[in-house]
């Protein structure tokens, strides 16, 4: 369970309307219908794609595309730096007049909706999403398709999740089993999609929020894997497996080092994308701020496919990493130009306007910053093995994991996006590396940044509720006094044993509890003497309290609080009828929020 969730249940109280929780098994086959839709959305949006990609860059009206090979010059000339400006004006359109938040990267709008909004997300934005980050895409801005395809399954389930009636949290569950069928379709990454989703989506993990997310990941990988084939994402050359010896050793060393070299690379990213958007939004006019992003960008591709005879960062940019993981693109001071390039090229895509993913152009710029690392190191002579795919492929990983924070995500995606089990235990080291390096120089992510500008604080971390397992009796206030209802208020304040204390008061009557009070005795002490007539206690006792039972677990007592709105809960010793002379101690809001301060005690600051 994720500290801080601020998932709010209350607000459906407070507004009037009622949640009706579905059960675990419906659960689940509403999130199997997510799967399915997802998977079948990430066909179309990549078909999408390539029918925007094939019209705006050669003049074709087809739908094949191969992302991994480089896109030919088109019969345009020059003119292409202005297909990217036409694609911008397009995605203006759509984003100012029908759906905002479709503009940018998508996922922090989801992370959002999820901790902010109560999993409420608007159907259009599915809609818009696809149709603006393909046109983005496929017109050449350096974006990803990933988080778009993430917004458009969490939309898709946090839709499902208003038409069929349940609680908020159980639509945040459709939501994240949306984003990650999204990511396990468009990449055949099932366990990746899943991963996704727990670390960066759900605020909650036990079996009732994974079943949902794992059956609508494996739809979805199933609907793609129909339609795209069982390939994984990258082709590469087999890997020699590190050995056993002191040289591996070594190795490893230089791997933690890249990862290290990725950490500030990621933090370059994330501060790069934001200083764009500030510069950018001084641009009030929505149409000349996109408009003038894409003519840069537009300018970019055209010089490089001029100077080097391909675009290199446009669009997704895999035909780029898919050359570096072959062994075709390994010339240092190219990989290392290509690096700025993409980081430019996308900053500028985003900034201004563009709807698309950061996960693919992390690929990219960690692929370069891998390899070139690697070309670089080899040269300096090093008795030690330094193969530039395996440092390109652990240099995608580490930029993934110290730009998102993902670590597992990471290492996972990377593994099931290359088949290559050899490059894992590195990219352990590097992904751990990069991101201790990010937090570093970076408390926040690439997802987190926005929104904490926007005051929208995401927790960072995910900690068990230790303190839900804890008893009634281990929580509870011991030190407390048991009155009579005829008992007088001003005879209560003059107890020796008060000595200034907040006391909490259990108020009888004859065999039954009659009601609770919470007394400042100092301030009620040096206020009292003003009444002639002492007050009994039977007329002042608050009546809203709850009891519980000296073996019942804090989230129990909990649950009972909140649903009763009881100011107090009475621990009773036994099951049998309430009897003053059965009560243990009380249990106040104050004491549940003591215990969770006490319970993250054992968890390592930061996050």
């Amino acid at each position: 369970m994720a500290d801080g969730t601020i998932v709010r249940e209350a607000a459906s109280r407070t507004t009037g309307a009622e949640t009706h929780p579905v059960g675990l098994v419906i659960l689940c086959c509403l999130a199997l219908v997510v799967g399915v839709v997802t998977g079948f959305g990430a066909v179309l949006f990549r078909d999408l794609i390539g029918l925007v990609h094939n019209i705006f860059f050669l003049g074709e009206f087809v739908v094949s595309y191969d992302a991994n090979l480089f896109t030919p010059p088109g019969p345009w000339g020059w003119l292409i730096i202005f297909v990217p400006v036409v694609g911008g004006l397009i995605v203006t359109f759509l984003v100012t007049n029908f759906a905002p938040e479709a503009r940018g990267h998508g996922v922090p709008e989801v992370i959002d909706a999820i901790y902010y909004k109560e999993g409420i997300i608007r159907p259009v934005v599915a809609v818009v999403k696809s149709l603006a980050s393909a046109i983005s895409i496929g017109s050449g801005a350096a974006v990803g398709r990933e988080g778009p395809i993430i917004q458009i399954g969490s939309a898709l389930g946090s839709t499902l999740g208003q038409v069929v009636r349940m609680s908020s949290s159980q639509r945040i569950v459709l939501v994240a089993a949306g984003a990650g069928a999204g990511i396990a379709a468009t990449f055949n990454t099932p366990i990746g999609g899943v991963l996704f989703a727990i670390e960066l989506m759900m605020p909650e993990m036990s079996v009732a929020t994974f079943l949902p997310v794992a059956l609508a990941t494996a739809a979805a990988t199933f609907v793609g894997r129909f339609f795209f084939g069982v390939a994984p994402a990258f082709s590469v050359p087999e890997l020699v497996p590190l050995s056993i010896d002191l040289t591996s050793a070594l190795t490893l060393c230089v791997y933690v080092l890249l990862g290290a070299v990725v950490g500030i690379a990621a933090t370059a990213m994330i501060r790069g994308l934001h200083l764009f958007e500030d510069v950018f939004d001084r641009i009030e006019q929505p149409y000349l701020r996109h408009g003038l992003g894409m003519l840069l960008v537009g300018i970019l591709i055209y010089a490089l496919q001029q100077s080097l005879g391909h675009y290199y960062v446009e669009g997704v940019g895999y035909s780029t990493i898919q050359s570096i993981l072959s062994g075709d693109l390994a010339a240092p001071a190219l990989l290392v130009l290509l690096f700025f390039c993409k980081l430019f090229a996308t900053s500028t895509s985003l900034g201004s306007g563009a709807s698309g993913g950061v996960f693919s152009p992390a690929l990219f710029m960690g692929a370069t910053i891998g390899a070139a690392f690697a070309a670089l190191v080899n040269k300096l002579g090093l008795p030690v093995p330094v193969p530039v795919t395996s440092f390109a492929m652990v240099g995608m990983g580490a930029m993934v994991g110290g730009s998102t924070g993902a670590a597992m995500t990471a290492v996972t995606m990377i593994f099931e996006m290359t088949r290559s089990y050899d490059i894992v235990l590195p990219m352990i080291l590097a992904v751990a590396v990069s991101i201790g390096v990010r937090q570093l120089l970076s408390r926040q992510t690439i997802y987190t940044l926005k929104l904490w500008r926007r005051g929208h604080v995401i927790p960072q971390s995910r900690h068990a509720n230790m303190f839900l397992v804890q008893h009634a009796t281990d929580v509870m206030d011991k030190d407390i006094i048991i009155a009579s209802a005829d008992s007088g208020f001003e005879e209560l304040l003059a107890r020796p044993d008060n000595q200034g204390r907040l006391r909490h008061i259990v108020v009888t009557d004859g065999d039954r509890i009659l009601g609770v009070m919470r007394v400042n005795t100092a301030l009620r002490r040096a206020l009292s003497g003003t009444h002639q007539h002492d007050t009994p206690l039977g007329t002042l006792a608050n009546r809203n309290f709850t009891v519980v039972r000296e073996g019942d677990a804090m989230f129990d007592v909990i649950r009972r609080i909140w649903r009763k709105n009881a100011t107090m809960a009475v621990v009773m010793r036994g099951n049998g009828v309430p009897r003053p002379g059965n009560i243990l101690g009380v249990i106040t809001r104050e004491h549940v929020g003591d215990s969770v301060a006490q319970s993250i005690e054992v968890y390592p600051a930061g996050g």
